[in-house]
């Protein structure tokens, strides 16, 4: 059966490769010894991590005093971090729940690496909830267990426990949905490998045979976990902005958050896949998977969401502006003009005017720009979560609490050591796992493949080319004939 392909669209598979190659290319880093530019970045990762872990040991022994939160700023960089992880988390689902429904082809050279980022950055998400309670041992006070403690029991009004129920169900649900999908790829390397390797990926696959049966019900747990995937996309960060709007805090109590804080989530994951996609590709040599077109794709959704954030933070001023209630209007001003104003403009700059490059083909399809903003992005969206906290609480309602905020080299060291656990854990399961699904890129090879997209596009060339000499034929003959 013929592929109707537009003679605009680029292919997604370059090369022109064939099935074996494309198995051959995405198991090779698992198979092979790492490059050193590999084992470079691991021990590195590794050493980053270990300090984190002494910061948090540092942190136990002594408890949250040496933190430098104070009776007016009680929330600084562990909650802007989580909200921040939180947030990478969310580029993961979407590319592989809502564009596997909508059936976009270009997810698949990339929805493997954004799903196992989502896992990862929920995780190092997950360490700053654990951390700040200062009395660690009693973290389990956070679930809602039946318990001998008499009346002390969660609050199900405070959002902070309607977090825990979303945030879980969103890792269970996206380690699935990334489970799934690699079954059929460990099927595939537990069939090239030998010894300990073979058994390891044979329990891994869970005996995977191929079968017809096997891959119509691998395609129905996929669509069903995409369902119940793509509302969570939605809901998680909605709840996490809760945190803030279900305050009375002026700065926080607005009805925006929730759309706003999902956009500007989508915004800095989708930044985050491309700063790791563009590393993943050069160092592991599959420039022919995770191609331009790729990148073009996800630039644009950068562009659109990060003009959707643009627009947010001008609603908050108009908002705040036209409302005039004194207190709101003095808490956006006190952002743009106050101590902590550099916050702000690098928010601005890094969220709402460097996007706008991406309107620009040339720079859409640059690989040099791509990576510089993708960077750019997630500074800018980490200040965006410093902004809306320690901004909104270091001026309070007297003056005399008004305080401010720097962090200390503890709270500093573990979020550097979140870095760590974040590459360590990306870095290890590029060596065991394939970085792209090679199963889902092989269903697109004969609609997407280079030699195949280029094929169409001489055929479509070849068919214009008779119809114009049709028509100039046709027009002659008809002018003879008036003659």
């Amino acid at each position: 059966m013929s592929v109707v392909v537009s003679p605009i669209r680029e292919p997604l598979i370059g090369g022109n490769k064939t099935y074996h190659q494309i198995t051959e290319d995405i198991c090779a880093p698992t198979e092979t010894t790492p490059p050193k530019s590999w084992v470079i970045a691991f021990i590195a990762s590794v050493i980053t991590l270990a300090y984190g872990l002494f910061c948090i040991g540092w942190l136990i022994y002594f408890g949250t005093g040496t933190w430098n939160l104070n009776r007016t700023i009680g929330w600084g960089w562990d909650i802007t971090n989580f909200v921040w992880w939180i947030g990478i988390g969310h580029a993961g689902t979407l590319i592989s729940a809502i564009l596997l429904l909508f059936r976009q082809k270009w997810r698949t050279g990339v929805n493997r690496a954004a799903e196992a980022m989502t896992i990862f950055a929920v995780i190092c998400a997950a360490i700053f909830p654990v951390i700040h309670v200062g009395r660690i041992w009693v973290v389990f006070y956070f679930f809602p267990l039946p318990n001998t403690r008499g009346p002390l029991w969660v609050n199900f009004n405070s959002p902070l426990l309607w977090d825990i129920f979303a945030i879980s169900t969103y890792f269970t649900v996206s380690l699935l949905f990334w489970y799934t999908g690699l079954v059929p790829d460990f099927a595939t390397i537990r069939d090239r490998a030998s010894g300990f390797r073979k058994k390891l990926y044979q329990f891994l696959s869970f005996g995977w045979t191929g079968s017809a049966k096997h891959w119509q019900r691998w395609e129905s747990l996929s669509l069903v976990l995409a369902g119940i995937s793509a509302p969570l996309v939605l809901s998680v960060h909605t709840i996490v902005s809760f945190d803030f709007a279900t305050s009375i805090i002026p700065g926080w109590h607005t009805t925006i958050f929730p759309p706003y804080f999902v956009a500007g989530a989508i915004f800095s994951g989708f930044a985050m896949v491309q700063t790791l996609m563009l590393v993943t590709r050069h160092v592991l040599k599959l420039e022919d998977y995770i191609t331009v077109s790729h990148m073009e794709s996800m630039n644009k959704v950068i562009l659109f969401t990060g003009t959707m954030v643009g627009v947010a933070y001008l609603t908050e001023l108009f908002i705040a502006w036209y409302s005039g209630y004194v207190y709101e209007q003095f808490a956006f001003l006190n952002r743009a003009t106050g101590i902590y104003w550099w916050s702000y403009f690098g928010m601005m700059t890094c969220n709402v005017l460097s996007p706008q490059l991406f309107w620009f083909k040339k720079f859409r399809t640059s690989i040099f720009w791509t990576f510089i903003m993708s960077i750019f992005v997630n500074i800018g969206m980490w200040f965006e979560r410093f902004v809306i906290i320690a901004t909104t609480l270091a001026r309070d309602y007297i003056p005399s609490s008004w305080s401010y905020y720097t962090p200390s080299w503890v709270e500093i060291g573990i979020y550097v050591g979140t870095f760590g656990l974040f590459f360590t854990l990306y870095l290890g399961f590029s060596r065991v796992a394939p970085v792209v699904a090679i199963a889902e890129i092989k269903s697109i090879l004969k609609s997407s493949g280079s030699q195949y997209v280029n094929s169409h596009k001489d055929n479509h060339h070849h068919n214009i080319n008779e119809q114009h000499a049709l028509d100039h034929l046709t027009a002659e003959h008809e002018g003879e004939h008036h003659h």
